[in-house]
This record gives C-alpha cells, structure tokens and sequence, in this order.
C-alpha cells in the first residue's frame, strides 16, 4: 500500500477513485475499464508534473520517505556474496552503520552504509541511521581492509546526522567522525560514494569523502536539517521549508555548486515507488564509475579527491 506525503494528496485521492472503481468492476455488473485507465492516465501525468517541480523541502520529504530503499535492500539488490563484519574492535557494534565484503559484478569491494531500518522493531535496533563513534570506527576498520588488499569502496549514505547523545560524544563522536573523513582521503583505492537519501551533516560526510559523489535526484544532502537550521535562524522549525530553499539542498543545487559529481534519476514518482528500477539505476551508475577510477594509481586517486574537494563552490 502506498503512503502519500502531503503534497501528494491530490494523486492519492485520484489513486483511491481508480481503487473504488476496480472493486466495483470486480462485481462483474459493469464495464467501467475505459474510466479505470482515463483516470490512471490522469494519475500518471499528475505525479510526473508534481516530481518535475518539487521544491527542495518536498524532496526533502522524499528523501525521508519510510518506503525507499534502505541499506539492506541495495545489498540485496546490487552485490553477491555478501559478508557482514561487526565491530569496531574497541568497544561495540553499531548496527546504523553496516557494511562487510561484497561482489559487483566480477568486482569485489568493500561497501558500507548507513541502515535506517523499516520498521519500528528494526528503527530502534538501527538507531534511525545514526552512527555512533564505534559505528565510524568500523567504517575506519573496513577502509583498512579495503586498503590492505586492494578492493574498491563503495558507500551509501542514508542519515539525518550523527548520533547527538551524550555516550556518543563521551566515546569521542567528533574525533570518530574525523578520523573516518581522514580515512576517506587517504584511501590509496578508488572509493565512489551515493548519497541515496539524506546524507545530514559530518554523520554523512564521513563516509562521502570519495573522488566520485554521487546523488540520487530527490535525495538531499546537507550540513544540517532544514528544521535544525530553521531552529537556529528564526527560533522555529515551521521555517523548515524557507532554510531548505536557502540551504540548496538538492541534487541539482549541488551538481552545480561541485560538491556532487552525478545526479542518478530516479523511478517517476521517486525510489519508494519502484524500488527494484532505483537500484538497477544506482548499481549501473556506480559500475560505471569504479570502471572509469580503476586505472588510476594510489597518488593518482589521493590527488582526484584533494581537487575534486577544492574545487567545491568554485562556479
């Protein structure tokens, strides 16, 4: 069953109507199959016009959208022989951000993620996709290992933000978050990022720090919520619509600001609505990517990521 935003009550109400008719036509008492697809033609003209002009606090909403792929869903989707490792061999294992051994295709990588969880039960044990500093310290950990044997990394950043408790920033949260971005810059292999929902703050910057970023076109990716920046302007988060638009939050906005390198399309209607589509996009588009960085040396990669990062805001 699909669950509409606000936004999209007006094709919620035409996609109820098309519901109602079919239990109807189901009696068998009356053909109606000619309103049934006027009415799903009309449905679908009306969610490519809304998707072409959402507004960067809609995509927000997208973004966030319970229904869109999650790390485990792209696992499953794009690699084979997946091996999950756990820990980050100084204190625990945190289960917002995931990753292990992999194989794309007759590549083998190293991929890491950030895992929200879909439902309650699965939110909670994920923490909402937000890493503590023993997650960050694992991502550090596989980084090694991808380093050590030579293997490609491949990350998909999906969180509003690093964990902001106090045990996490007991346990040295900024340092973790730091040495994680350092690790991204070191790495002597290629490394291709996705921001494939929201990629919040350093929570996401720490695994995004490759020589290729790329976006998923209704994912949103920035240095603070719109409602924490709305809290911080004007003492309320009711201006989160008016801090998305400021901040340039969008696929778009950051493609042409150089702090993305790809924008990857997405299915009409967004990745929840074809989630099998919104994952052959991004595996194609990061194959083709890895293809493209496999010749490269280790200084050669080092240096790709120090200009790409240089090169942020410079129109």
């Amino acid at each position: 069953m699909t669950s509409y935003l606000e936004f999209e009550k007006p094709i919620a109400a035409l996609d109820a109507r098309i519901a109602e008719l079919r239990e109807t036509a189901d009696t068998g008492e009356i053909d109606i199959e000619s309103e049934i697809e006027r009415l799903a033609a009309k449905s679908r003209k009306l969610l490519a016009s809304t998707y072409a002009g959402l507004t960067p606090w809609q995509k927000t909403q997208v973004a966030r959208h319970p229904a869109r792929p999650h790390f485990k869903h792209y696992v499953a989707g794009m690699f084979d022989d997946f091996l999950p490792l756990a820990g980050d061999r100084a204190f625990a294992d945190d289960k917002a951000i995931m990753g292990g051994f992999a194989r794309m295709g007759e590549q083998r990588v190293v991929v890491i993620g950030h895992e929200k969880g879909d439902t309650t039960e699965s939110r909670i044990r994920h923490n909402f996709g937000m890493g503590k500093p023993e997650g960050y310290r694992k991502a550090i950990r596989l980084m090694d290992l991808a380093d050590r044997f030579g293997l490609p990394v491949v990350t998909l950043v999906d969180t509003s933000g690093a964990f902001p408790g106090v045990q996490a920033e007991e346990r040295g949260q900024a340092e973790a978050i730091a040495r994680s971005t350092e690790r991204c810059l070191t790495l002597g292999v290629p490394m291709v990022a996705a921001i494939v929902g929201e990629g919040g703050s350093g929570g996401a910057v720490a695994l995004a720090s490759a020589e290729r970023v790329l976006m998923f076109e209704h994912a949103v990716y920035s240095v603070i919520s719109p409602e924490g920046c709305a809290s911080i302007l004007w003492r309320t988060a009711d201006k989160a619509a008016d801090a998305a638009e400021a901040m340039q939050v969008t696929a778009a906005d950051l493609k042409r600001l150089n702090v993305i390198d790809r924008i990857v399309k997405e299915p009409v209607g967004g990745a929840h609505r074809d989630q099998a589509q919104a994952i052959a996009e991004l595996c194609k588009a990061i194959r083709e990517e890895l293809e493209g960085l496999k010749k490269l040396s280790p200084a050669e990669l080092r240096a790709a990521r120090e200009a790409r990062f240089l090169a942020i805001g410079a129109l």
